[in-house]
């Protein structure tokens, strides 16, 4: 568990710009941090890569950038943005430092769990096998599509920003972005089920997977509750929200705003 142990002091170092912002735990320190693990990664286990160890790695280096990227973009330089979120997310101010070293810890955890199947590969001494392949191929399809999503929704904003987005992948879900990151992380987990090793390792993983999980689903909700208080009047949306699925495409849950337990 030396090498989980140092992923986690990397996810550590990266995420804490949340400090500055109480927010960036959980986005920009996010993104972030997963990036430096990938990198990180590659430099420990550099005398043991192969195809698909490299390909994982360079995997969780794109998506990191990519999500941080575009976080830090949107932070700095969207003030449409920073205004709309102003009373939608807690500032943080108030909060004492005990309970921003909690989130920060747990947070760091949590990003360690989320890669630890690739963690785990190196750890275990485990090179590419045809699970890795299947598991680095749905990543791949989930980056693709919350990266269309993410340029979709810009575009579409551009276009009319007082309308909700029902355009291109939004068309078959409402949250296409979501899931494209549900599915990018459903990739790393299972390219780790042929390798993790002991109980430990399996309850690192899936605490990873269902923790990430289980966020998406509680941002969709803030969002579906966002939406129906900007467009619940509109007849247009409304239709929208009630045929077209707030997940996962054709699969028929329209709403999660009633799930409570869902506060993530």
């Amino acid at each position: 568990m030396l090498l989980f142990l140092g992923m986690f002091v990397v996810a550590l170092v990266f995420s804490s710009v949340g400090f500055k912002k109480y927010v960036w735990f959980i986005s920009i320190g996010y993104g972030f941090s997963v990036a430096a693990i990938g990198v990180a990664l590659l430099i420990a286990g550099r005398g043991q890569l192969t195809a698909g160890t490299a390909c994982a790695c360079a995997l969780l280096v794109a998506y990191g950038l990519r999500l941080g990227g575009y976080l830090t973009y949107r932070e700095l330089r969207s003030s449409s943005y920073n205004s709309k979120m102003k009373n939608e997310i807690k500032s943080g101010d108030g909060m004492s430092m005990a309970a921003k070293c909690a989130i920060w810890i747990s947070a760091a955890l949590l990003y360690a769990c989320e890669t630890s199947p690739v963690i785990f590969r190196f750890a275990n001494g485990s090179g590419t096998d045809a699970l890795l392949v299947v598991g680095l191929l749905i990543s791949v399809v989930g980056l693709i599509v919350e990266t269309a999503a993410d340029l979709q929704k810009n575009a579409a904003k551009k276009a009319n920003p007082r309308r909700f987005v029902d355009t291109g992948l939004f068309r078959i879900v409402r949250c296409p972005n979501y899931f494209g990151e549900m599915l990018f992380w459903t990739g790393v987990f299972v390219g780790g089920i042929t390798i993790y090793s002991g109980p430990l390792q399996w309850i690192a993983a899936l605490v990873g997977y269902v923790g990430i999980i289980y966020v998406m689903f509680g941002g969709a909700r803030r969002l579906e509750i966002r939406q129906n208080k900007s467009y619940g009047n509109d007849p247009e949306y409304r239709r929208y929200a009630k045929t077209t699925p707030i997940m996962i495409p054709f699969v028929p849950l329209y709403s999660v705003a009633k799930y409570k337990w869902l506060v993530a």
